[in-house]
């Protein structure tokens, strides 16, 4: 009686972790695939008003809000800022005037598309 016992256990365990493996696996779905780095573009900003070392984490911080940018690069030194964006869901105005807004005027760079 242990012995079936024991065995009907190991079974509803196994099964149980089968379960939760499958629910685990990517599933197949007819939605379409989310967007790649392919369809992102880079711009790069002069930035004003950057006077110390915490500056670049507020122009960071404010153009990574912007719905679609995916990482933003700043060179302090320079001053500019380098965004990497998705153009379906944003543009290069609406990321320099998020930077504008927290009090660093950004303008894009020169040949930066």
């Amino acid at each position: 009686m242990k012995k079936t016992m024991i065995a009907a256990i190991a079974v509803l365990g196994l099964a149980g972790a089968g379960i939760g493996a499958a629910t685990l696996l990517p599933q197949n779905s007819n939605e379409p695939a989310q967007q790649g780095p392919a369809q992102l573009q880079m711009a790069s900003f002069e930035i004003e008003n950057m006077t110390c070392a915490t500056c670049p984490i507020t122009v960071r911080s404010a153009m990574e809000g912007v719905a679609g940018v995916h990482d933003v690069t700043i060179d302090y030194e320079a001053k500019t800022a380098a965004a990497r964006f998705d153009p379906a869901q944003t543009s290069t105005s609406a990321i320099g005037a998020a930077s504008t807004e927290a009090g660093y005027p950004a303008t894009l760079a020169e040949g930066a598309l």
